[in-house]
């Protein structure tokens, strides 16, 4: 079996921060000149190459002389502001020296929530790549207001793999790819080189739902897998210090491990609702109604709401979960939380005498609703 970027003309590479400092000791110049190098000759090659990279902070705390990696907000935002200067210098002279010109795009989730937001960003991604740019894409970390955590940039990748409808993500970290368990821990742990993206006990062989074990930080990247497999991209995970990987995985080489993407990929609306706005509540169905949703492809009706949670408005995202309490699919809501509360359970018909107005029939229409 062949690498799943030998066909992908369109890829997004995110190589991850203890790679880029050299595990926090600065920029590794001669590690982003090597990556330059290959994905010039990706570019060469016909291929649309786009790059999210980590090390804002970690070259920020560098410059300015910090031991320690801060734990305040605004500490933090600090450092990235300050890294992320030397952070695309170095890729700007890296890129250069192969002629190929470089654009700095820096996305908050805010970005992506944002429908409008959200169009303009993926014309404008779609217009440098077709000018032969190289966009550099990062977090704004100076300006976000949770707190900056280590594996953001690998969900960044998805979304932005979801974002231009890229082919393949590759996910280059400092493991050799996805173990059976931790290798650090474990020595039978065994490299798994193919599966498919979204399988449920990836996660729970990663650390997520049902395991007490981790695999050495492998969750987000097999969250960014399901997430990319949405919109049709394969995701690579492989190390970022393997000689020529990006060269050799374009070339058919299996280095690392494959995430299949499922045959079918969801509309490009509905991966927008699924990943890019933030849940703001929960609807729990009664089994008729999941079925109805799940299997028969129909709305959510308030008559299959057993109970509600949050404190949402109109039109805002919510979850809906089956009586077991899984979450099933996500929605946008015709009614608000207070107003969901007084009608569950209750027909379509009776919506006006409650509320003393009917606005849609369903809760949730199918149309603005996406299944997980």
């Amino acid at each position: 079996m062949k690498s799943l970027l030998t066909n992908a003309r369109t890829v997004v590479v995110k190589v991850g921060s203890s790679l880029v400092t050299n595990e926090g000791r600065g920029l590794d110049q001669t590690a982003i000149a090597a990556w330059a190098d290959q994905i010039a000759r990706l570019q060469h090659h016909g291929r649309k190459v786009v790059l999210v990279s980590s090390g804002a902070v970690a070259e920020g705390m560098q410059r300015l002389g910090w031991a320690r990696r801060p734990t305040a907000v605004n500490e933090l935002q600090a450092a990235a502001a300050v890294g992320q200067m030397g952070l695309v210098q170095m890729y700007e002279s890296c890129f250069a020296r192969h002629k190929l010109h470089t654009a700095q795009v820096l996305l908050t989730h805010d970005d992506l929530a944002d429908r409008k937001r959200y169009l303009n960003a993926r014309s404008t991604l779609r217009t440098l790549l077709d000018l032969n740019v190289i966009p550099i894409i990062n977090e704004n970390d100076t300006v976000v207001t949770d707190e900056i955590r280590f594996g953001d940039n690998d969900t960044l990748g998805s979304l932005v793999a979801n974002l231009i409808e890229a082919d393949a993500l590759v996910i280059l970290t400092d493991q050799q790819g996805l173990y059976s368990a931790d290798p650090r821990k474990d020595p039978t742990a065994t490299l798994i080189q193919h599966a498919t993206a979204g399988d449920a006990e990836l996660e729970k062989m990663a650390g997520g739902a049902g395991s007490a074990v981790g695999t050495g930080g492998m969750l987000t990247k097999i969250l960014a897998a399901k997430r990319a497999a949405r919109s049709g991209a394969h995701t690579v995970i492989a190390s970022g210090r393997e000689q020529d990987v990006l060269v050799r995985l374009s070339a058919g080489d299996v280095i690392g491990s494959h995430l299949h993407a499922p045959e079918m990929k969801t509309a490009a609306r509905k991966q927008w609702l699924a990943d890019h706005l933030q849940v703001r509540g929960r609807l729990t169905l009664d089994g008729g109604a999941a079925k109805a949703l799940k299997d028969d492809g129909k709305s959510l009706l308030p008559i299959g709401v057993t109970a509600v949670s949050g404190d949402f408005e109109r039109g805002e995202l919510v979850a809906c979960l089956d009586p077991h309490g899984r979450e099933i699919a996500r929605g946008l809501v015709n009614y608000t939380a207070v107003e969901t509360g007084r009608i569950l359970k209750k027909s379509s018909g009776e919506i006006e005498q409650i509320l003393g107005y009917v606005d849609e029939p369903e809760l949730i229409h199918r149309d603005n609703l996406v299944l997980l």
